[in-house]
């Protein structure tokens, strides 16, 4: 069964030179992954915090279920993530350690029922950077066009 998309983070691809990516599931109520479900998601300004042995995702907006009465989330409480303990520490580790590196969410997906979020370890990007990528996809695009026409 194929993953279905139901939220992806643009403005990281934009914003950030991605250095690594690690799949991870999330921790969730019920009402949470029937909002996910329905594509009632934000995903731009999160990010991931280690906090005592743990990661979580901070400020991810998930929508509350129209159903859930009493029993509904907060929208953007963090949300544990669930990784592998050697991953935790080596992604922590880097982090912790090196200046300009967090960790953003690239996408977050419903695969076999169960709700994962694609994370990615990124360093900022400054704005000569952003044109410069900017024109070198361009030229890359110019280049494409002419070997087709060419053909």
């Amino acid at each position: 069964m194929a993953a279905k998309e139901i939220a992806i983070n643009r403005k990281a691809f934009h914003d950030y030179e991605i250095l690594e990516r690690v799949e991870a599931g999330l921790v969730l109520t019920g009402t949470e992954i029937k909002s996910i479900r329905a594509g009632r998601v934000n995903i731009r300004d999160s990010y991931a915090r280690p906090q005592e042995g743990e990661l979580w995702l901070h400020n991810t907006h998930i929508a509350q279920y129209p159903g859930g009465g009493p029993w509904n989330h907060d929208p953007i409480r963090p949300r544990k993530l669930l990784l592998h303990a050697e991953q935790i520490a080596r992604l922590s580790t880097k982090v912790v350690s090196e200046k300009g590196l967090t960790l953003v969410p690239l996408r977050l997906y419903v695969n076999d029922h169960r709700a994962k979020v694609e994370l990615a370890l990124v360093r900022g990007r400054k704005k000569y950077d952003k044109r410069k990528v900017i024109a070198t996809r361009e030229a890359d695009r110019e280049m494409a066009r002419a070997l087709r026409r060419r053909r």
